[in-house]
């Protein structure tokens, strides 16, 4: 019978006629609702004909998780007073719950996708619910653009709803062809907030790692929430393990006779504590939930939100070769979200875990899921779709170009995509299995002998198996928690995918495997754990190697201290996040295996190639076996190739400088006589500083360098030799080097003085001042004058100027004064501009 006061009860039922008419007009719509308000629940029914007397309609609604397509098509059948299967259905990996008279089917995005991949024009239905967009799930973005392709060439009768709590109803309906926005009024309660931030300073998100500082203050927060508010409680957190810990800490909750049931609601949660859940409680209840709660989901009886602010998004690292989840601040938008969940049936309250002022720091809404997520099944969702490039796709935002080459230089590893980016026939079979390419192509490697591996990597592990995955394996085999009866489920579901693609049978309507059963082909044999993830993952095949494991692809990662793997000479890594205070990776699961099994696996990473290298301060020649990164053999190399040996030197001259080349008195003083030169002529006199001979190596060390096998035949290299080849012998300017900047002067007692050309701005003449009698105008090299040094008789300095002239007026006097008393044997006349200039004393004078 159904549930007629439960259904006049929903709010959206106001906006039904102008959804229905913009549906009968226009053929798209998108419709804001609130959170509670029957969009998820009692739009499908109405659109399906189930309720309100409309005509009959097929109807799928895409929701983008599984726990929250399994609750609506539940509240959908309890609505109608029906079992779900009857009218209403489910269909999510590895589960399908649909009767022959199903007229309103809920599903995963996912499996929506890999329908349109089997048959593009879904026939039989008639409307296509796109839920919750706002969350900006790449699959939920994939299946929308391909719905449009769909409605605007093939089926325009096919009607598309793009639901959603909060989104940019604007963007959307620009991008279903200018879709008429439908409003729907919700009934929210106050929601009084209150803040409060940890007393001491927590350290922030990096990675997966969550400080456990802050996960005991959210604990405590929920109690203060017991003790000041009444009501049901539900406590945000970012994942399952922290939700665990968090319980962990809750469990003696309302005192010594309990009284409070601590509930935990995620995505890996038994199908009866999600029921639990979602139904009136007989007790108080805390309930820990990850954002899967934001909007997905109504859960009774809730007055108060304890709010962690942080959240799970997918994170790719391009530079380590390595992509996964990583923790972040929640967004003002899912902020906004989650406290509202505190006012759907009264007025309550939410508890932020954060500081008032912290809040606007935060970003306005979350990353949409393209942008920042690892590309490479939706480049083979767009491979197949025949958009390689996704370029004629209606998306909200572009993929990134980065992103896309990196997702495309994967698939064509895999074999999934041909060098012009079209699908190969091996894609195809790929994109409908419904994992990651890799381990598709895993998976069909080992026909089907790696559906346990594959199985485990499909989803999050629980962190408690641990981060070997031959004990993960172990685990789920003999398991019954949650998580293993759902492993299990998709390995019957992954043999008989491979099954079907060794032995294609006639595609089945909405394909997928039906209820779960085991494949009626014999299960093939298990394949090597081990060789499964490196067929997957071939480039993180790892070698033990000073402390940390380094990576095919080149990246370093580590274990933790009480890790099985620790130790094995090679593993291979399955799931790696970013290590916290370290540039290396942290293995989060992988396998220990044998080097022929790395070797094998990944052969295509597998080469031998000579390497002459700079290292330690010479040439060395090897012969290098490597996998990637990883040296497997190296023995010296003889005779290298006279290319790569230069390459070396050079390499070292740029890490040493070109002071491993003999610079002999003369060879530095003809390189800075050039730079003079250059500073003050300019052109054809060349540049002769480090980065400019390093740049012109082939035209002043050859052949020299040529016939150069190591350091120590840099050592004798003529440098001074070298360097002339580069003076402007051609303009003829090279003959004048001597006259225009000459390695010494005639002074006027006959003396030829060496210039320091040291300073290439000025030169330096520095000469006794005797010497300079009867001289009144400043000695100058190239039209520019020298600074002169006039020195004592014993050598040292007495006086530097640059106007000779005007020393001989000015300065001689004070000089005079202090040295003639010191140096009485030497000539200090009164009148030096008109004196003899001499290099002797008064006596050699006077004889």
């Amino acid at each position: 019978m159904i549930r007629y006061d439960a259904l006049d009860a929903l709010p959206v039922r106001s906006a039904l006629p102008v959804l229905t008419a913009a549906l009968e007009e226009d053929g798209t719509a998108v419709l804001v609702a609130p959170p509670g308000t029957g969009k998820t629940t009692l739009v499908p029914l109405v659109l399906a004909g189930l309720v309100g007397g409309g005509p009959a309609r097929r109807v799928v609604v895409a929701e983008p998780r599984r726990i929250a397509a399994r609750a609506a098509a539940r509240r959908m059948a309890w609505l109608l007073g029906e079992q779900p299967g009857r009218s209403v259905g489910h269909t999510v990996r590895g589960e399908r719950v649909v009767g022959r008279h199903t007229r309103v089917e809920v599903v995963t995005t996912g499996v929506l996708l890999q329908r349109l991949q089997r048959d593009q024009e879904l026939p039989g239905v008639d409307v296509v619910v796109l839920d919750e967009c706002h969350e900006r799930h790449l699959d939920a973005d994939t299946a929308a653009a391909f719905l449009w392709d769909v409605r605007q060439t093939l089926r325009p009768e096919l009607g598309l709803v793009a639901a959603s709590a909060t989104t940019d109803a604007q963007g959307w309906a620009r991008l279903l062809g200018g879709a008429p926005v439908v409003e729907a009024a919700g009934t929210a309660h106050p929601v009084e907030t209150v803040w409060a931030p940890p007393a001491r300073p927590v350290r922030p998100p990096d990675g997966m790692r969550v400080d456990p500082a802050l996960l005991a203050h959210v604990a405590s927060v929920v109690r203060r929430a017991l003790a000041e508010r009444t009501g049901d409680v539900l406590c945000f957190l970012p994942g399952v393990g922290e939700i665990a810990r968090v319980a962990a800490q809750l469990r003696d909750a309302g005192g010594p006779g309990g009284g409070v049931d601590v509930l935990q609601v995620h995505g890996r949660a038994p199908a009866a504590v999600q029921d639990a859940v979602l139904a009136p409680g007989t007790r108080r209840r805390v309930v820990l939930a990850t954002s899967v709660a934001e909007s997905s989901l109504t859960v009774p009886g809730v007055r108060v939100v304890v709010d962690s602010g942080l959240a799970r998004e997918p994170r790719v690292d391009h530079a380590r070769g390595l992509s996964g989840l990583t923790t972040v601040r929640a967004s003002r938008a899912a902020g906004r979200q989650r406290a509202g969940r505190a006012g759907r049936e009264a007025p309550g309250t939410v508890y932020r875990c954060w500081a008032e002022a912290e809040d606007g720091r935060r970003p306005a809404f979350p990353a949409p899921e393209i942008k920042v997520a690892d590309l490479t099944a939706f480049a083979l969702q767009a491979a197949c779709w025949g958009d390689p490039d996704a370029a004629g796709l209606a998306l909200l935002d572009a993929p990134p170009a980065g992103a896309m080459a990196a997702a495309r230089e994967v698939l064509r590893a895999v074999g999934a995509v041909e060098p012009t980016g079209r699908a190969t026939p091996a894609g195809t079979r790929l994109a409908r299995l419904g994992v990651h390419p890799r381990l598709g192509r895993a998976l069909l490697d080992t026909s089907g002998g790696g559906a346990e591996v594959v199985a485990l990597l499909s989803e999050e592990v629980p962190r408690e198996y641990g981060d070997d995955l031959e004990a993960a394996l172990r685990r789920a085999r003999g398991g019954d928690d949650a998580y293993g009866t759902r492993w299990r489920a998709e390995v019957r579901r992954l043999r008989s995918a491979a099954a079907e693609f060794a032995h294609p049978p006639v595609d089945a309507p909405g394909g997928g495997a039906r209820n779960g059963s085991p494949t009626a082909e014999v299960a093939p044999a298990r394949a090597n754990a081990g060789r499964v993830v490196a067929l997957a993952f071939p480039e993180r095949v790892a070698k033990w190697d000073g402390g940390s494991y380094l990576m095919a692809s080149g990246t370093r990662v580590e274990v933790g201290e009480g890790s099985g793997l620790r130790g094995s000479p090679w593993i291979v890594v399955a799931v790696a996040g970013r290590g916290a205070g370290t540039a290396h990776g942290r293995v989060r699961l992988g396998v220990a295996v044998d080097e022929d099994v790395a070797r094998d696996a990944a052969s295509a990473l597998v080469g031998v190639r000579d390497e002459v290298r700079w290292a330690e301060g010479d040439v060395v020649a090897r012969r290098v076996e490597r996998l990637g990164a990883v040296e497997l053999t190296v023995r010296p190399l003889g005779e290298a190739d006279p290319a790569l040996v230069r390459g070396s030197l050079l390499e070292g001259l740029r890490e040493e400088g070109l002071g491993l080349l003999p610079w002999p008195a003369d060879a530095v003083l003809l390189r800075q006589r050039i730079a003079f030169l250059r500073a003050h002529l300019g052109e054809p006199w060349p540049d002769v500083s480090d980065s400019a001979l390093h740049a012109r190596v082939d035209e002043w060390l050859e052949p020299e360098l040529s016939r150069a096998r190591r350091r120590s035949d840099l050592a004798r290299i003529d440098a001074g030799q070298a360097l002339t080849r580069l003076l402007p012998w051609a303009s003829g300017e090279a003959a004048r080097l001597d006259e225009l900047a000459p390695e010494r002067m005639a002074v006027p007692s006959g003396s030829r003085i060496r210039i320091d050309y040291g300073d290439p701005e000025r030169p330096v003449l520095a000469v006794k001042l005797q010497e300079m009698f009867g001289l009144d105008r400043t000695p100058a090299v190239a039209g520019v004058p020298l600074l002169v040094h006039l020195l004592s008789p014993a050598g040292r300095p007495a006086a530097v100027t640059a106007d000779l002239a005007s020393f001989w007026q000015d300065g001689y006097r004070a000089v005079r004064a202090e040295l003639r008393g010191r140096y009485p044997k030497h000539p200090w006349p009164e009148d030096p501009a008109g004196a003899e200039p001499t290099r002797h004393t008064n006596a050699r004078l006077r004889r």
